[in-house]
């Protein structure tokens, strides 16, 4: 579980294969074998480590339902270890499990994101949100996009302040909207309206 909170800028070093390497410092801090490290917002398993560097395999899977096949020698991605229980909890929860792969149509500071239409119910105004694994409040919601402002900050330490019009991202929604619409789902009739009350007798 992550927070959405970058930790570091890292960058990628080499992509061989399904093995990619990414070059970091703060997040090998405490690193072990099997880490997870969310790279642009997909959490990855830490296989291999040395100094300034460590490595993941990225499956078919994966590179299927993200960006990161897209990721050249290089390119800035943002890092984050998983939060701990000590931890103050400074985005929202982030699971670092990749809902679709979204456009950039408006870059920072007002950035807009076009994503996939079966994920826009999840978006809504100031709920929150997350891009190549930034935590963020959504601004405006429209049909197929969605707007969110990048503070300055932001804009330097990620890879936000980069991306450009065409540029794909990484999109998470949020996972508590998730399970509260698996949860209502067998109490609710078509378009959210709750059934009439069966007064049949059993």
């Amino acid at each position: 579980m992550f927070t959405g909170i970058v930790e570091e800028l890292g960058s990628v070093v080499s992509r061989e294969g399904p093995r990619l390497r990414i070059g970091a410092t703060t997040v090998l801090d405490d690193v072990v074998l099997g880490a997870s490290i969310a790279v642009n917002g997909c959490c990855l398993t830490v296989v291999a480590w040395g100094e300034g560097w460590w490595e993941a395999d990225v499956s078919a899977e994966t590179d299927a339902r993200t960006c990161l096949g897209a990721l050249a020698p290089g390119d800035p991605v943002n890092l984050e270890r998983p939060v701990r229980l000590e931890d103050r909890l400074g985005g929202h929860l982030v699971q670092g499990h990749v809902d679709g792969v979204g456009e950039i149509v408006h870059a920072a500071p007002d950035l807009e994101v076009k994503v996939p239409a079966a994920l826009m119910r999840y978006v809504v105004e100031k709920g929150s949100i997350t891009v190549d694994g930034v935590s963020l409040t959504v601004v405006r919601p429209g049909l197929d996009t969605f707007t969110v402002a990048l503070i300055p900050h932001t804009a330097e330490v990620t890879t936000l302040g980069r991306k450009g019009v065409g540029d794909p991202v990484n999109i998470e929604v949020d996972v508590m909207a998730k399970y509260a619409e698996r949860l209502l789902a067998g109490h609710l009739g078509q378009g959210g309206i709750a059934p009439e009350p069966d007064d049949r007798a059993s």
